[in-house]
């Protein structure tokens, strides 16, 4: 199972930049299935933000080709744009937040998701084959179990009752 962290950044003064690689940062940890993913879910301005001043927060990060640098946030304050919600998720680092306009602070909010080691990954795998095997022979006995039980109703359906119907139109 992924372990879940809170993640936040604050971007402040002119270009100013942050890169998000834990991958980098953690050179020489254990190895992770699934890896890091980054989902960043909202973008505001701090409160001692310029009045006015329009703050435009750029990612640049890796599409299944090459890099792609794209504004995410547009954001103004003194209105009502001074925080955006956002559903971006970022499965391989590195990915970089750059204030390309103003002079924020805008803060960055998401979770930081890691994945299982990979160790974990082979006893869970040698779990489900167990579990596997063990369901086939239960589901086998379960059919065994469920053919008595049928022909029960058969039989009893055999002696010549039938069904009750509530007919309303017959009694009037």
């Amino acid at each position: 199972m992924a372990d879940e962290y809170f993640f936040a950044l604050t971007l402040k003064g002119k270009s100013s930049s942050e890169i998000w690689d834990p991958e980098a940062k953690g050179a020489g940890e254990e190895d992770y299935q699934g890896g890091h993913k980054l989902i960043i879910k909202q973008a505001l301005l701090g409160p001692e933000a310029t009045e006015g001043e329009v703050n435009v927060v750029q990612v640049e990060a890796m599409t299944w080709k090459d890099s792609v640098k794209v504004p995410v946030a547009t954001l103004k304050a003194g209105g009502a744009n001074n925080q955006v919600l956002l559903d971006l998720s970022f499965p391989d680092p590195p990915v970089t937040f750059t204030l390309v306009q103003g002079n924020g602070p805008v803060h960055i909010i998401g979770h930081h998701l890691i994945g299982d080691p990979i160790e974990e990954f082979h006893e869970i795998d040698e779990m489900d084959e167990e579990m596997d095997d063990e369901g086939e022979e239960g589901a086998e006995e379960e059919e065994e179990d469920e053919e008595p039980k049928t022909k029960k109703a058969k039989t009893a359906n055999s002696k010549g009752k039938t069904p009750v119907k509530n007919n309303a139109k017959a009694k009037k």
